[in-house]
C-alpha cells in the first residue's frame, strides 16, 4: 500500500522523477557496489542516509505529468543487456510488475531484496509521510532498522554499526543547489571520520560542469585515500537549468569496482542519450599509489 497525501517540510518529490535516467544510472551502479560486498561471506550494514519511500508509482499524478521515466527505465526494459549487474536491476524491478512498468524501486528496496539474513539496514527519513510510506512497505523486514530523522545528523549519531564491514549511501534532494554539494560532503567526511573503513556514496547532480570544479576541488583537499568520481550524461552539461547527468562520488570503492562501473556506463550511455555530446567519465579524485 502507498499512503498518500502532502508532505509539508519539502518541494521536492521524487515521485516526478521516479525512474528517470539519473535513477538507472544510480541504482545500477548501486547494485554493482552490493554485489561486491556480497562477494564475501562476511555481513555487512548497508546505511542510506535520505531513503525516500521506498517504491514509486509510475501512474500517480506527479510521475504521469514528467513521464521521465520512459526516458529512463522504459529504456532498458526490452532490451538484450548483455551484463549481468543491468540484468538483474531490470529482473529486481520486473519482480514488483506484471505485465506493464506501474512500480518503480527506491535504493532502499533494491538493497532490500539483495543483503542476505546476517546482513543488516538501517534507514533514515526525515519527512513524515514519505516516512509513513517507508515503514509500511519494510516494517516487517527483521534485518531492517528505521529512524524518522534528518539523515546528516544520523551521520554523526549512528556511525559505526556494530558490523564492521559497510556501505553508506547518501542521496539528498539539492533543494538547496550548490550549497547541497558542500553540505553533503561536509557531513560525508564527518561519517568518514566515525567509520574510516566503510565505502561512502554520494549521488549529484549535474547541470553544468563548471559547478563541479569547487566540488572536487575540496575532495582533493581532503584527508580522503581513495576517491572515485563516476558521471553519466545524457545531455551537454552546460546548463543550469536542466538535469543534464548525474554522478556517484564513492569514497573508498572496492577492488575492480571502476572496471564494473565502466562496462555498466558503456551499455547505459547509448541507450539512455538525448544528444549527440552526451557521454560518461570516471575521474579518480584521490588514489593512493
Amino acid at each position: 500500500m502507498i499512503l498518500k497525501g502532502n508532505i509539508n517540510l519539502m518541494n521536492y518529490r521524487h515521485s516526478y522523477h521516479a525512474g528517470n535516467f539519473a535513477d538507472v544510472c544510480k541504482h545500477s551502479l548501486l547494485l554493482v557496489l552490493l554485489n561486491k560486498f556480497l562477494e564475501k561471506p562476511a555481513p555487512f550494514c548497508y546505511i542510506e542516509t535520505h531513503s525516500g519511500s521506498g517504491l514509486y508509482d509510475l501512474k500517480s499524478i506527479e510521475s504521469e505529468k514528467t513521464l521521465e521515466y520512459q526516458q529512463g527505465i522504459s529504456k532498458l526494459l526490452n532490451q538484450n543487456l548483455k551484463l549481468p549487474f543491468l540484468e538483474q536491476y531490470v529482473q529486481l524491478i520486473k519482480n514488483y510488475n506484471k505485465n506493464e512498468l506501474r512500480f518503480y524501486l527506491g535504493s532502499p528496496l533494491f538493497a532490500a531484496q539483495m543483503l542476505r539474513e546476517q546482513d543488516e539496514l538501517i534507514l533514515n527519513e526525515l519527512h513524515p509521510e514519505t516516512f509513513a510510506q517507508l515503514k509500511n512497505l519494510l516494517k516487517q523486514d527483521r534485518r531492517i532498522h528505521l529512524h524518522q530523522r534528518d539523515g546528516y545528523e544520523a551521520l554523526k549519531a549512528l556511525l559505526p554499526p556494530k558490523l564492521k564491514r559497510g556501505l553508506v549511501f547518501i542521496d539528498p534532494a539539492y533543494e538547496m543547489q550548490q550549497k547541497e554539494f558542500s553540505l553533503a560532503l561536509e557531513h560525508l567526511l564527518v561519517g568518514l571520520q566515525r567509520w574510516s573503513q566503510a565505502t561512502f556514496v554520494l549521488w549529484y547532480p549535474i547541470k553544468h560542469r563548471q559547478m563541479l570544479k569547487s566540488f572536487y576541488q575540496k575532495i582533493k583537499q581532503s584527508n580522503v585515500k581513495k576517491a572515485l568520481a563516476i558521471e553519466l550524461w545524457i545531455l551537454p552539461p552546460d546548463n543550469e537549468l536542466s538535469l543534464n547527468g548525474s554522478g556517484l562520488l564513492v569514497i573508498n570503492p572496492p577492488w575492480q569496482f571502476d572496471q564494473q562501473a565502466t562496462a555498466v556506463l558503456k551499455v547505459l550511455q547509448p541507450l539512455l542519450s538525448q544528444s549527440p555530446q552526451s557521454g560518461f567519465n570516471l575521474i579518480w579524485l584521490k588514489e593512493e599509489h
